[in-house]
């Protein structure tokens, strides 16, 4: 989630610098100068395919969903797909050349009837994304098992959402869960079921340490956070 925010404050201050330089009819809504900020932030969304194509690592919530797609379609994102499926590599980056082409046409005569999609009242939007749900979740296996694992993760969501958690994370465990489990056990499997490969070569050590530390840094932050006096305001020299 944290990337989601960044682009979020990015977006926020390129908008507040230009209002504090704006006069006239720029604060009146002319739409040149809101453009900006709103088109580098819809770069960003491209930008996560650059970790997913050439790492394996999905950049976003979305490209995790891509991820998740690929592997069920054999396809293993990484270094190696530009030369096992060139065919795929080309056709995303062809493809957001395109998409941006046809939403440029679509969007323009479009825009006033998406617009109104904002003013549908919530209990009339909620039943009907729920309806969907249970009957795409029913659909796949004809298993009414299939809808109590939905139901009882929904509302494990909306725990986590209420205790201020992010999604994405959980959407990125949820799809990386196997592949994760499935290295794993293949590395047990070629080092006798033992775990020091983790840290018996230089390069396994660095990612192990790189893991862990990036796995503290929120737990330090938060312990922080709780330490700071509430009501004062917090100097930073």
């Amino acid at each position: 989630g944290w990337r989601h925010h960044r682009r979020l404050h990015g977006l926020w201050r390129r908008a507040q610098h230009r209002w504090q330089e704006a006069s006239g009819p720029v604060r009146q809504g002319k739409p040149a100068r809101p453009g900006r900020p709103e088109a580098a932030n819809n770069a960003a969304s491209t930008g996560s395919f650059v970790p997913l194509l050439t790492l394996g690592i999905p950049g976003s919530g979305t490209t995790a969903l891509i991820l998740g797609a690929l592997v069920a379609y054999g396809i293993q994102p990484g270094p190696r797909l530009f030369m096992e499926h060139p065919d795929v590599f080309w056709s995303v980056i062809i493809s957001m050349y395109l998409g941006n082409v046809v939403l440029l046409i679509l969007n323009l005569p479009l825009i006033p009837y998406l617009a109104r999609i904002l003013a549908v009242p919530r209990p009339v939007l909620i039943p009907m994304v729920l309806l969907f749900s249970l009957t795409g979740v029913y659909l796949v296996s004809f298993n009414t098992m299939d809808i109590h694992v939905m139901t009882l993760v929904a509302l494990i969501a909306i725990g986590l959402r209420l205790l201020n958690f992010p999604m994405a994370p959980m959407l990125l465990g949820f799809i990386l869960g196997g592949m994760l489990e499935d290295n794993l056990r293949r590395a047990l499997v070629i080092n006798d079921g033992s775990m020091s490969f983790m840290w018996e070569r230089p390069i396994t050590l660095g990612f192990t340490i790189i893991t862990i530390t990036m796995l503290m840094i929120p737990l330090w932050q938060w312990w922080q956070a709780r330490k700071e006096p509430k009501g004062e305001p917090v100097t930073h020299s």
